[in-house]
C-alpha cells in the first residue's frame, strides 16, 4: 500500500505487526517470546552498527566530528543528569507509589532513556532523505553516544550495589569514560589492520574474502563487551579502518558479496527488532504510573530541546557553516529512542531495582511516541520548513580534483600562516598512510597507486558493470572512457582507435614530476609577524642608491633642458640630431678631428635631452691659441655613443664628461646670453645657414 508507507514510516508498520503477532499469540493461549537483552546486543545490533560504520561517510563525519562529539558527550550527559535530578524529584513529590525510588535508580532511568538509537534515526532518517550535514550530525551522535550510555549505564548499576559511594569512586567513574571509549576505538583498529593484513594474502582463495571482513568485525565487538569496552565503538573503528586496505585487496565480487550481504543483514536485523518491540509490548509485565509516564515523556523532551540550543549557541561560535534554526529543530526532533533503551531496561535486576516493570513501561512509552509521533510527523515538518533535503549526484573525476586540490591549497594555507589546522593533521596522517601503511597492508603495485587513479579505476568498473546491466553498448554514459567499453566489448570498436597505453616508465616518470612540483612543496615556516621579521642588511645601501641616482638623473634632465648650443655654419644641433637619428652609422667621425670638441649621441633616444653627452668639448680660444680656418668651417663633430657595458652603473661610474674643465663649460653654456626672438613668419633655421 503505497500510500501508507509514504506516510508512515517502516518502522512504525513492524511495531504495529509486532503487535499484531504478539495479540495473536496470545490469544490463542501461548506466552509471546521476549526480546532478550543478550539475543539484542549478541546477535541483531552488530550487522547494523558494522553496516553503518563499514559504508560510513568518512569525509562529512570527520569535518563535523568535533560538533558530533559535542552532542554526544556533553548532550548525553545533560540528558541523564537533567532528567535523572528532575525525576527524583518527581518522585519525591508524587505520593506513596513513587517515594521510594532513590537518587541512584533515577540517574539510571536517565542514562538509559537519554540517549539517541542509531536503530531508529536509521529507519526514519534514510526515508526523508535529510541533508548529508544533518543525517551525518544526528546517526554520528546516536553511533557515539554508545560509550557514554555504556559507562553511565555500568556505573550507577554498580553504585546501586554498593553502600557507600565515595569520591574515589566518582573520580574513577569519569576516568572509566576515557577507558571505554579509548579502549572500544583501540580494539576496533586493530582487529582493522588484521583483517587488512589478512586479505593481502586472499588472492589464491577469493571465495572466503567477505568471510575475513565479517569474522573479525564481529570479533572486534564480542572483545570490547567481553571487557565491558564500548562494543558499537570498536565495530565503528573496525569498519573505517579495514575498508579502504580491504577494498584495494578482494576482487570485486568480494567486495559487491561484502556490500549486499551487509546490507541484507542490517536489514533483516532492523526488521526483527521492531518486530520484537510491538510482542514484547504485548508480552512483558507492565505497571503503568501516570506521573511517572507522563513526567518521563515531557521532560525528555524538554531535555533534548535545550540541550541542543544551549550547544548549538556554543558549537556556532567555533563553525563556520552555522547551524541555523531549522537545523536546530530537526536536530531536536530528530532525537529518537529505539530497542537499545528497551534492552538496557530489561537487563535491570529485580534484586536492586522492584521498579523494573515501571521502568521499562515509561522506555516503552518514550520509544513509541518518538518512533510514531516524532517519525511520522518529521517528513511533513521537513517539507514545511524548506529543510535542504539530499542531493543525488554522482561523484566525478572533476569534482575529484577540485577536493584534492582544494585539500593542498588549505594546507599551504595553514602552513603559511603557521596553523596546525585539521587540513595540517590530515595531510600528516595521508602521507604517513602513503609511506608505511599501504605498503604493508596492501599487496603490489595498489599500495603505490595515487588515490585519483585508484578512484579512476573504481569510477570505471561501476560504469562497465552498469552498461552491462543495461542492456549493452546502446545507451552509454558519457563519461564511460574508450578503454572501459573495449573491455567490455572488444569487437566493438576498430582496432586502429584503440588508445596507446603509457609504459610504465613514462606513467612512473609524470607521476614523480606530479609529486615532486605539486606534493613536497611545504615547509615549516614561523607565524607571520611584522614585528619579528629579519632586517634585510642591503635596503638602506639600496634606498640611498636609488635616491642618488634619481637626484642626479633629476639634474641632468635641468642642466640639458637649459642647455643650447650656438648654431654653426656647417648644421645646427637640431637637424644633425635628427640626421643621425634617422641614420646614426652614416655620420663617422672626419680624419682631422681629433682636437676638435665632440658630442656623442645615444642612438635609442635621440630626441630625448638625456642623449646629448659632452664628451670632449674645449671653448675655443681658453687653449690660448687661435682658433685654425679648418675648425673654424668644420664647427662640432658628431659621434656615435659606445654602449655601455652590462653591469656598469651610469650614475656612479665616472666618465670623460666628469672632468673639471667640461664642468666649467656646461656652466659656460648653460647661459648663452640674450638671444632675439625669432619674428612671426621666420623659419626656426635661417636660410643662410
Amino acid at each position: 500500500i503505497p500510500s501508507v508507507s509514504s506516510i508512515v514510516p517502516e518502522s512504525c508498520l513492524l511495531i504495529v505487526v509486532g503487535l499484531l503477532v504478539g495479540g495473536l499469540i496470545k490469544g490463542v493461549g501461548e506466552k509471546p517470546p521476549i526480546l532478550k537483552s543478550d539475543i539484542f546486543f549478541l546477535f541483531l545490533l552488530p550487522p547494523i552498527i558494522l553496516d553503518a560504520g563499514y559504508f560510513l561517510p568518512l569525509r562529512p563525519f570527520t569535518e563535523n566530528l568535533g560538533t558530533i562529539l559535542i552532542f554526544a558527550v556533553v548532550g548525553t550527559l545533560w540528558n541523564a543528569f537533567f532528567l535523572g535530578g528532575l525525576m527524583y524529584a518527581v518522585c519525591q513529590l508524587g505520593g506513596p507509589g513513587l517515594n521510594h525510588i532513590g537518587l541512584l535508580a533515577n540517574l539510571l532511568f536517565g542514562s538509559i532513556i537519554s540517549a539517541v538509537d542509531p536503530v531508529a534515526v536509521l529507519a526514519v532518517f534514510e526515508e526523508i532523505h535529510i541533508n548529508e550535514l544533518l543525517h551525518i550530525l544526528v546517526f554520528g551522535e546516536s553511533l557515539l553516544n554508545d560509550a557514554v550510555t555504556v559507562v553511565l549505564y555500568h556505573l550507577f548499576e554498580e553504585f546501586a550495589s554498593f553502600e557507600q559511594v565515595t569520591i574515589l569512586d566518582i573520580i574513577l567513574g569519569f576516568f572509566s569514560f576515557f577507558v571505554v571509549s579509548l579502549g572500544g576505538v583501540l580494539v576496533g583498529v586493530i582487529y582493522g589492520v588484521i583483517a587488512a593484513f589478512t586479505s593481502r594474502f586472499t588472492s589464491h582463495i577469493r571465495v572466503i574474502e567477505p568471510l575475513f571482513v565479517f569474522l573479525y568485525s564481529y570479533m572486534a565487538y564480542l572483545s570490547a563487551e567481553l571487557f565491558h569496552l564500548s562494543g558499537i565503538m570498536a565495530l565503528i573503528a573496525a569498519g573505517v579502518v579495514m575498508r579502504p586496505y580491504v577494498e584495494a585487496n578482494i576482487s570485486h565480487k568480494s567486495h559487491t558479496t561484502i556490500k549486499y550481504f551487509l546490507k541484507m543483514w542490517s536489514s533483516v536485523s532492523e526488521t526483527l527488532i521492531f518486530i520484537f518491540l510491538g510482542v514484547s509490548t504485548v508480552a512483558g509485565h507492565h505497571y503503568w504510573n501516570w506521573t511517572f509516564v507522563i513526567s518521563t515523556l515531557f521532560f525528555c523532551l524538554i531535555a533534548r530541546v535545550l540541550g541542543v540550543l544551549v550547544l548549538t549557541w556554543f558549537i556556532n561560535k567555533f563553525r563556520i557553516v552555522k547551524l541555523t534554526p531549522k537545523d536546530q529543530f530537526i536536530i531536536a526532533y530528530g532525537g529518537l529512542r529505539g530497542a537499545i533503551a528497551f534492552s538496557l531496561g530489561y537487563l535491570l535486576d529485580y534484586k536492586h531495582f522492584g521498579m523494573r516493570d515501571m521502568f521499562l513501561t515509561a522506555i516503552i512509552t518514550v520509544i513509541f511516541f518518538t518512533v510514531f509521533v516524532q517519525g511520522m510527523t518529521i517528513r511533513p515538518l521537513v517539507d514545511l520548513l524548506a529543510v535542504k533535503k539530499k542531493q543525488e549526484t554522482k561523484r566525478s573525476i572533476n569534482e575529484e580534483i577540485h577536493t584534492q586540490f582544494l585539500d593542498h591549497l588549505l594546507t599551504g594555507i595553514e602552513d603559511i600562516c603557521g596553523h596546525y589546522g585539521h587540513h595540517h593533521w590530515k595531510d600528516k596522517l595521508n602521507r604517513f598512510n602513503k609511506k608505511y601503511v599501504k605498503k604493508c597492508l596492501i599487496a603490489g603495485e595498489r599500495s603505490k597507486e595515487p588515490q585519483l587513479i585508484a578512484f579512476y579505476h573504481k569510477m570505471e568498473m561501476k560504469q562497465a558493470i552498469e552498461l552491462v546491466e543495461s542492456g549493452g553498448i546502446g545507451k552509454i554514459p558519457s563519461a564511460v572512457s574508450t578503454v572501459s567499453i573495449q573491455n567490455i566489448n572488444p569487437q566493438s570498436l576498430p582496432l586502429e582507435r584503440v588508445l596507446p597505453a603509457l609504459s610504465k616508465d613514462k606513467e612512473e616518470e609524470i607521476r614523480k614530476i606530479l609529486r615532486t612540483n605539486l606534493q613536497k612543496t611545504r615547509q615549516r615556516l614561523r607565524s607571520y609577524n611584522r614585528h619579528t621579521l629579519v632586517a634585510d642588511p642591503y635596503e638602506e645601501a639600496w634606498n640611498q642608491m636609488l635616491l642618488r641616482r634619481q637626484k642626479a638623473r633629476q639634474l641632468e634632465q635641468k642642466m640639458n633642458n637649459y642647455l643650447t648650443v650656438p648654431a654653426h655654419r656647417v648644421d645646427s644641433p637640431t637637424m644633425s640630431r635628427a640626421r643621425i637619428g634617422s641614420d646614426p652609422l652614416a655620420y663617422e667621425p672626419k680624419e682631422d678631428s681629433e682636437n676638435l670638441p665632440i658630442i656623442t649621441i645615444d642612438p635609442a633616444s635621440p630626441q630625448s635631452p638625456e642623449s646629448v653627452d659632452l664628451m670632449s668639448e674645449e671653448p675655443k680660444g681658453c687653449s690660448g691659441l687661435p682658433p685654425s680656418p679648418e675648425e673654424d668651417e668644420e664647427g662640432l663633430v658628431m659621434r656615435v655613443k659606445e654602449p655601455s657595458s652590462p653591469g656598469t652603473d651610469d650614475v656612479f661610474t665616472p666618465g670623460a664628461s666628469d672632468s673639471p674643465s667640461n664642468q666649467r663649460m656646461l656652466r659656460c653654456l648653460s647661459d648663452p646670453g640674450p638671444r632675439p626672438e625669432p619674428e612671426e613668419g621666420e623659419p626656426f633655421i635661417p636660410k643662410g645657414q
